[in-house]
Parts: structure tokens; sequence; C-alpha cells
């Protein structure tokens, strides 16, 4: 497709994989859409509130990934903060591949200023991933084969790509062009070329955008009829089939099965826990994005119930924590985020020197990169 990776705009890139169907997905009318730039009045604490969301959502959540709700309500209680990490012995925020890959990008995108799809999926394999799902596995050794990234990522519906993609909106704040939504779909078919990942990527930055300019909550609908909007019209017809038994007879578009399960469980007024396990709660994106915008609907106007329903009530609860840190964190921003939690937040982007001794400890780096993003992108 191109021999220099790193030559060709990415409009056009994304354009010729449109015509080659190398993305799967639909060239939807978003593709042409600009949602006008922040601003001069914008504050910057809000994008600060939505990374930090993903790296308190993570490190909250990441001690008890894969626990059964039940069990670790059972052997855990309420957790509402960070637990004893095995490898320090600290009770302190440390990272896993949601929030390292999240701020390795935004780093490779100061570095770059701006999106060299590239540089960033090669970033995102610099270092040792803690907790490296399959997918991502799958595509870090195709990358090191030394395919093209464009090629890499595999046809997959998991949340990897999800948990990561906020940093896209940054170098888009001041200009707010329809290359945002360009980034958006490079950004996450890297690592999850699949359709309902990549619409579902494109939602969620659209909510985000949407939430930085927000002065209150949005109606427990908003969050749901959004993403549908966004969804329904990029997806390419492909068939998805839930995993849990009250919806094995299910077949069909992504978004359909999120817009039929969530207003159901709405309109019956489940609690999180309970709806989230009648769908599951694992790492497949139909069950990630239910928890996560039933979650927003119940509880997006509280950040901190939002975060602590995220990590107590779901089975990948650091990923759907992650999601929906980012999400609440853009809405109300770095000043709602509980002192406590971000006190004792480490910042590390790398795995604790414990873990592995060849490995320096970068405490407070994602504040840096942070403020780093605020100068570069900003600069208010």
């Amino acid at each position: 497709m191109y021999t220099n990776e790193t030559a060709a705009s990415n409009r056009t890139i994304l354009e010729e994989l449109f015509t080659e169907g190398g993305i799967r997905i639909k060239r939807g009318n978003l593709f042409d859409w600009s949602p006008g730039p922040k601003p001069d009045t914008f504050s910057f604490d809000k994008v600060e509130g939505m990374l930090l969301g993903v790296g308190i959502g993570d490190a909250l959540g990441i001690l008890t990934e894969g626990w059964l709700p039940s069990l670790r309500k059972q052997h855990k209680g309420e957790i509402t903060d960070y637990q004893k990490n095995k490898y320090t012995g600290e009770y302190r925020g440390y990272p896993s591949d949601d929030s390292q890959m999240t701020f390795w990008t935004l780093e490779q995108l100061i570095a770059d200023g701006g999106y060299v799809p590239a540089n960033v999926a090669d970033a995102m394999i610099k270092e040792r991933i803690i907790g490296i799902g399959h997918n991502v596995k799958e595509y870090a050794e195709c990358r090191k084969h030394g395919l093209p990234w464009y090629e890499c990522g595999p046809e997959s519906a998991g949340n990897g790509s999800a948990m990561r993609i906020s940093p896209m909106l940054i170098p888009h704040l001041r200009t707010g062009a329809s290359d945002l939504w360009v980034d958006t779909a490079l950004s996450a078919m890297t690592t999850h070329n699949d359709s309902f990942a990549i619409a579902s990527c494109l939602a969620l930055t659209n909510m985000l955008w949407q939430a930085l300019d927000m002065h209150e909550p949005p109606a427990a609908e908003w969050w749901l009829n959004t993403f549908i909007d966004i969804v329904r019209d990029l997806e390419n017809g492909g068939s998805y089939q839930s995993k849990a038994p009250k919806y094995s007879d299910y077949s069909g578009p992504g978004w359909q099965f999120v817009d039929m399960v969530v207003r159901d469980a709405y309109a019956h007024d489940l609690d999180t826990f309970t709806a989230c396990q009648s769908w599951y709660s694992g790492a497949y994106m139909l069950e990630t994005i239910p928890c996560v915008i039933y979650i927003l609907m119940r509880h997006g106007h509280n950040l901190e119930e939002a975060i602590i329903r995220a990590v107590n009530d779901t089975y990948d609860n650091d990923s759907v924590a992650a999601i929906v840190g980012a999400q609440v964190g853009a809405l109300h921003g770095r000043q709602a985020l509980p002192a406590r939690w971000v006190d004792s937040l480490s910042g590390c982007t790398i795995v604790p020197p414990t873990f592995d001794p060849q490995n320096e400890r970068d405490d407070g780096k994602m504040f840096e990169l942070i403020a780093q993003a605020r100068s570069r992108f900003w600069k208010d």
C-alpha cells in the first residue's frame, strides 16, 4: 500500500483503506463532519479529568480484574480505593495495559505534534505491557515481523482499542476538524480491525468531545442515543453473537444489541450489577459497551460512583472503569476527581521496579505528559 509508512496523510491512508476494503467500517457521514474548535474559554481541566480518569479507573480495577463480581464482593467488599500492590507492597494506583497504552499514545502525539499512525503503532509496544490482551499480543507479533501497521490489527471485537482512545481528541482541540474522526478510526483499527470495535471507538470519541463542552450532566438517555446514532451509521453489516445465556439467540449488529439490552435494563430500573451480569461484562465489546453505557446512564452525574460501580460490578473491571473514567472525567473535570485517588496515583507508565528490576520507576509520568500535552496543544 505505502512504501513509506509516515509519508501519506492520514486522510489519504483512510480513503485508500476504504477503497481497498482494508478497514472494516462503512464510510459514514461522520468523516465529513467538523465538530468545530474548542473556544478560548475552554478549560483544559476537563482534558486532565479525562486522562486521569483512565489512569484511576484502570488502577482501581487491575488487582481484581477477571474476578466474578459476586466473588470480588465476597472477598474484597466494596472497592473504593487502591488495593495493596503485590509487587510493591504499596496502597497506590499502578497501571495495566489500559493506561500504559493510553499514555504511550499521548507521549507519541506530543513528540510528533499530532497523530502519525506508524509511530504510535510502535510506541504502544515499546515497553513491557502489563496484562497484555490476546489481540494486542497478536498485533505486536505481527508488527515485530515487519508488516505495516495497517495490516496487523486482528479482526476482533475486543475492548483493547476503546480503553486507549481518549488521547486522540487532544491534537484537535484547537481546530475541531473532521480529521479527528480519521485519526480515531486509524488508531482503533491498528489493534482491532473490527466493525463494531472501530465504530464504538468513534462513538466514544464523539461522546468525549461533547462531554468536554458540558457544564452539567446530560439526561440519562443521551449516553445511549448518542452512542447508537454514530455506531448504527458506521457498522458494515457484520453479525455478532452474545455469550450470555439470556441473549444466546441474538445474532446481528453490535449497535442493535446494545440498544436492545440497555433500553430494557433501564426500563426495568435494574441496578448496574444485575444488568451487567445479564449480558456479561468481559472484554468482548458486546459486553463492555453495554456496561459502559448503562453505568453512565445510571451514574454519569456522579463521577465517583460511576467509577466505583465499574470497578465493582463488572468482570473486566479495569478496562470498563478506564472507559467510564475517561467519560466522567471529561464531563466533570479534574476538580471532581477525589483527592485520595489523584494523590495516590503513581502515574507510572512502565512496570514497577520490583516487578521488573531492569526498569526504572517513572512515578508521575502521567502527570508530566498531561502538562506537556497542555503546552503542546492548548497553551491557555
